[in-house]
């Protein structure tokens, strides 16, 4: 005979088994207290977070025999039959495979006339109800809106957006939480103590860190550990069953990274896939690492960790600098999300963390005085040359002031190349930003000192940056590195040469035939010959 699994055999029998959830548990319980129960619930959140047990102890707390309860006793007959899966009046029915409206009508609208058989109330509990097609949403709407007395619906969903409105509007819903570190670390180390088994903290955190939230993946997780471990889960069985990285690796590679030894990031890159671990592992362990320690440098409070790690991890933070810490986990985020297209990851990921190690803006521990850059000096107009004409008795000295010529304006077009010329490439791809392409044909026409006007030739390359503000924001925070921190762009478009049509003189066509030998008989003086008619018009 199978043995039960650990998420099965530790699912919450009592609300108080219900860690995580205590804004449901009091809804639900204050509902049973004072009698103001609903007819149609609606459960939603992520995998693993306890949807279908509560729906389960809701049933037991209607059908107890106390009931209904906010507290049910788990010792009576319908209690009993409820955790077996065997009590008549509680209906479970999974969406996923049982999705066709004649489904539905089958299992639900076609038995909700009939009174329970055992119970005090019938208990429907649909489970990933996202997955019922339109018509059979259709054929439980009306049942819904206007149940029997005796019937409770209880609808689970990790996607409620794809719930239709329809059946949203007559359903009271409970949003389900992911649980925190310390809510799965505590259940995990539980679950440990009942099943005698012994496991490090720093094992159990790791499982808490993967489950991402959920109660079931953590157990899934502890029970695949406890199957491949001799004795006691240690970290290293962890990484193992999960395939990602120690945490040493990870702590050297990203001191290597930060100081630039090339070397020393090749020979890691080589230990780590000598060990069979896949580069999109080492992604992800590079990423919940750079997690935590960004946690620690800004002192965020977490109880997943011991006095003795967190200190090993303050130093490293410290080591490491926030600048680094905050560039380094955001390329990697970037490289996380581009690997599954590369044909070859392992090749790929060793230049790619050589590239991030090369020093970069931002990328050092202390961070860099902001340094701006002086304006250049404009040419001093020479002093006006004054002739003074000799008094005479009848005038007064006159001052003549020659004519003062204007200084040369600085060149202007420089600033706007030079940012052109340092508008950065995408951290992955190494393809430049959209900008660079539509601001080929630009120009700088106006430049006022805190304002660029630059006009552009092409209509919807203008529309593209007026549509987000964002994309010329993009542009304007590159000018404080070319000295003109507080300048604003603005874009125009360049207005284009009307073409000038020069209407020519009329031109009187040629003549010719009987017309044109008359006129040269008149100009001539040649008389015409006997028997000619006249020119017929």
């Amino acid at each position: 005979m199978a043995q039960l699994a650990l998420y099965r055999k530790y699912r919450s029998q009592t609300f108080e088994d219900l860690i995580g959830q205590e804004h449901i548990v009091r809804t639900i319980q204050s509902a049973l207290s004072t009698g103001r129960i609903a007819q149609t619930f609606l459960f939603t959140g992520p995998r693993g977070t306890g949807k279908t047990s509560s729906a389960r102890l809701l049933a037991k707390a209607l059908n107890c025999e106390k009931g209904p309860t906010p507290t049910p006793c788990n010792t009576c007959e319908a209690c009993l039959t409820i955790t077996q899966g065997h009590h008549p009046d509680v209906i479970e029915m999974d969406a996923a495979s049982d999705s066709g409206v004649d489904d539905v009508r089958e299992k639900i609208v076609d038995v909700v006339s009939y009174a329970p058989m055992m119970g005090k109330y019938k208990v429907f509990i649909i489970d990933e109800v996202h997955d019922l097609s339109p018509k059979a949403f259709d054929a439980l709407l009306k049942t819904v809106e206007e149940p029997p007395a005796h019937m409770v619906f209880i609808l689970a969903t990790t996607e409620f957006n794809k719930v239709p409105a329809t059946i949203r509007s007559r359903c009271q819903k409970y949003e389900f939480h992911r649980a925190t570190i310390k809510n799965l670390v505590d259940r995990l180390n539980f679950v440990c103590q009942s099943e005698g088994v012994s496991a490090d903290p720093a094992a159990v955190a790791a499982i808490a860190r993967m489950a991402d939230g959920g109660f079931r993946d953590a157990l899934t997780l502890l029970e695949q550990a406890i199957l491949v471990s001799d004795g006691a889960i240690t970290t290293e069985v962890v990484y193992d069953q999960l395939g990602l990285v120690n945490e040493q690796a990870v702590d050297g590679l990203l001191e290597a990274i930060s100081k630039a030894e090339i070397a020393r990031i090749i020979e890691i890159l080589q230990d780590i896939a000598r060990s069979g671990r896949d580069p999109r592992a080492l992604l992800e362990s590079m990423l919940h690492r750079l997690g935590d320690l960004t946690r620690i440098s800004y002192q965020v409070s977490s109880d997943e960790f011991d006095a003795t790690r967190e200190s090993s991890m303050h130093e490293l933070a410290a080591r490491l600098g926030r600048p680094f810490l905050i560039s380094i986990r955001s390329a990697l985020a970037e490289a996380h999300k581009v690997i599954r297209d590369i044909s070859l990851p392992r090749l790929w990921l060793e230049s790619e963390l050589i590239r991030l190690s090369q020093p970069q803006p931002g990328r050092s521990s202390t961070p860099a005085p902001v340094v701006k850059k002086a304006p250049q000096p404009r040419e001093t107009a020479p002093a006006p040359s004054v002739a003074v004409v000799e008094p005479t008795p009848e005038a007064k000295p006159v001052e003549v002031h020659e004519p003062v010529s204007t200084p040369p304006a600085v060149e202007a077009g420089d600033v706007w190349q030079q940012l052109l010329a340092s508008i950065p490439v995408h951290p992955a791809t190494g393809m430049p930003a959209p900008h660079k392409m539509r601001l080929a044909s630009s120009a700088l026409i106006e430049d006022t000192g805190d304002k660029l006007v630059v006009s552009l030739e092409n209509q919807m390359h203008y529309e593209w940056f007026n549509d987000d503000i964002k994309r010329t924001k993009f542009l304007q925070d590159l000018l404080p590195k070319l000295g003109r921190e507080g300048a604003s762009i603005e874009f125009v478009l360049k207005k284009k040469t009307e073409s000038i049509v020069i209407e020519s003189e009329a031109v009187e066509l040629p003549v010719d035939g009987p017309r044109l030998e008359r006129i040269v008989r008149e100009v001539f003086n040649v008389p015409a010959s006997p028997g000619e008619g006249e020119e017929q018009i």
